[in-house]
């Protein structure tokens, strides 16, 4: 399993709409994402640092594992 240190929201949005999940919108310091099918949102804030916990959390959500969410975030 690789780190999920020091990756930021902005980093972690282009990761998850790599995987299929797209912008529904913003609240306040949050970008909402969507996928069809999927009866989960993902509620990522605009940070500079995600805590390794909460992006872990989303990850999990996505039905990703950290190897995949970490090569979606290389390409």
């Amino acid at each position: 399993m690789g780190r999920l240190g020091n990756i930021s929201g902005a980093e972690a949005v282009r990761a998850f709409e790599r995987a299929g999940w797209r912008k529904a919108g913003q609240v306040g310091s949050h970008v909402v994402l969507v996928r069809h099918g999927n009866p989960a949102n993902l509620s990522i804030p605009q940070h500079r640092e995600l805590g390794t916990g909460l992006l872990l959390r989303q990850i999990k959500r996505a039905g990703l594992t950290v190897d995949e969410f970490l090569e979606l975030r290389r390409k």
